[in-house]
C-alpha cells in the first residue's frame, strides 16, 4: 500500500551514501570547494540529481566565498521593468554589492535567465514582474532568497515588494469621475502581473460610483500593438465609452495612436489614462495622464530586503505596499456632450468581456 505522507527532502547524508562518498566530500562539492577529483564530483553531482537534492541557502552562505552579488530577472521589452533596474542600481550604490543582470525576451524564457544568474554565483535573487508559478519560485526560494517585485503573491517563502495596485486603478478612476465621465473602460493586461488587482479596482472604483452597469473591459495588455488591438475593439462597438484606463502606459499609446489616426480627439473625444509613469507617458507628443508607481521606493525596499536575506538567515518579513499617485497631463478632460466618439466602419470583432 502506497503511503500518503509527503516524501522527506533529500538530504546531504543521503546523496553521500548513493554516491559512496563521505559526507564532507559532498560538502565540498557543493560549496564549489577544492579537494574532490573530477569522478567524485561528477558522481555526487548525479546522486544529487537523481535524489533531487537542494543544498540548504543557509549552509551555503555559512560555507562559501561571498559574491556579493544580487541577480534581478526582467523583461528586456517592458519599459517600467527597465527603469526599475534603473532605480536598483542607484540604490545599489555604496552598498557592497553588484548586480547581474537576467534579461527575459520572446526568446529567452525566465528560467534561462534565472539559471544564468544562479550559475553566476548571486547571492539573491529580484524577480521583476515574473510570470513563473508560485510553485516553481517557491522552489527557487529554497536554493537562494528571492524578492518578487511588481507582482501580488501569497507565499512565505519570498519577499514581494508591488504598487498598491487596486489603489491605482480606483485613482485613475475617480478622476475621470470627477472630471464627468460616466461610461469608462478598462483596457485589462489580460494575465500579466498585475493586472487582476487593476481590473478589481477599475470594477470597485465604478461600482462605488454606482457605475457597475457601465463596467466595460477591453481585451489589452503590454504592448503598443495590445493597445491598437484594444482600440480597434472599442472603436468597433456600438455605445463607446468616453474614457479609457490601460493597463499601463504602453498599451495606452497604441490606443492613443490608433484613435488619433481614426480623427478621434484626445482628450476631446475620449480621455485616456495610463500606469506607470514611464518615459513615454511624458513625451510632448504622449503628455499621457498616468497612475504613477514610485521605482525609487519599490528598488530601495526591494533591494534592502534582497541584502538582509543574504547577509543572514533571516526569513521572509512578506508584502510590502507602496502607495500610487495620479500624474494628470494632457490626454483627460471634460466629456463632450456633442462629440461622441466615432465609430470604425470595420466589421466588429466579438464583444468585449464583461467580466474576467
Amino acid at each position: 500500500m502506497t503511503s500518503d505522507r509527503p516524501r522527506r527532502p533529500a538530504t546531504m547524508e543521503d546523496v553521500a551514501i548513493r554516491a559512496g562518498v563521505s559526507r564532507a566530500l559532498v560538502s565540498i562539492v557543493f560549496r564549489d570547494a577544492p579537494g574532490a577529483s573530477p569522478v567524485n564530483r561528477r558522481r555526487v553531482l548525479a546522486a544529487a540529481e537523481e535524489l533531487s537534492y537542494r543544498p540548504d541557502q543557509r549552509a551555503r552562505l555559512l560555507g562559501r566565498n561571498r559574491s556579493r552579488t544580487i541577480g534581478v530577472v526582467f523583461g528586456l521589452h517592458h519599459e517600467f521593468h527597465a527603469e526599475l533596474v534603473e532605480r536598483l542600481y542607484q540604490v545599489t550604490q555604496d552598498s557592497g554589492y553588484e548586480l547581474a543582470l537576467g534579461a527575459t525576451a520572446p526568446t529567452r524564457g525566465e528560467r534561462q535567465a534565472v539559471q544564468s544568474l544562479i550559475d553566476y554565483r548571486c547571492e539573491a535573487l529580484i524577480l521583476i514582474g515574473p510570470f513563473l508559478s508560485r510553485r516553481t519560485i517557491e522552489e527557487l526560494a529554497r536554493e537562494l532568497p528571492v524578492v518578487v517585485m511588481a507582482r501580488a503573491l501569497r507565499s512565505r517563502a519570498v519577499d514581494v515588494i508591488r504598487t498598491d495596485d487596486v489603489n491605482g486603478a480606483r485613482l485613475a478612476v475617480e478622476h475621470l469621475i470627477g472630471l464627468g465621465h460616466r461610461r469608462i473602460a478598462h483596457a485589462h493586461g489580460q494575465r500579466a502581473p498585475g493586472a487582476a488587482e487593476r481590473r478589481n479596482g477599475y470594477r470597485a472604483a465604478m461600482r462605488a460610483a454606482g457605475l457597475e452597469r457601465e463596467i466595460l473591459l477591453l481585451p489589452g495588455g503590454l504592448t503598443d500593438e495590445d493597445g491598437e488591438r484594444a482600440a480597434r475593439h472599442m472603436l468597433s462597438r456600438t455605445s463607446s465609452p468616453t474614457a479609457v484606463t490601460a493597463f499601463n502606459d504602453q498599451c495606452a499609446a497604441g490606443m492613443l495612436a490608433t484613435v488619433r489616426k481614426r480623427g478621434v480627439g484626445v482628450p476631446e473625444n475620449l480621455s485616456l489614462v495610463g500606469y506607470d509613469d514611464s518615459r513615454i507617458a511624458s513625451f510632448a507628443t504622449v503628455a499621457l495622464t498616468t497612475v504613477g508607481q514610485d521605482g525609487y521606493a519599490l528598488a530601495a525596499c526591494a533591494l534592502s530586503r534582497a541584502i538582509a536575506r543574504a547577509d543572514s538567515t533571516a526569513e521572509p518579513t512578506g508584502e510590502v505596499l507602496v502607495p500610487p499617485r495620479l500624474v494628470v497631463r494632457q490626454t483627460t478632460a471634460r466629456p463632450a456632450l456633442d462629440a461622441p466618439v466615432r465609430r470604425s466602419r470595420r466589421s466588429d470583432p466579438p464583444p468585449a468581456s464583461r467580466s474576467n
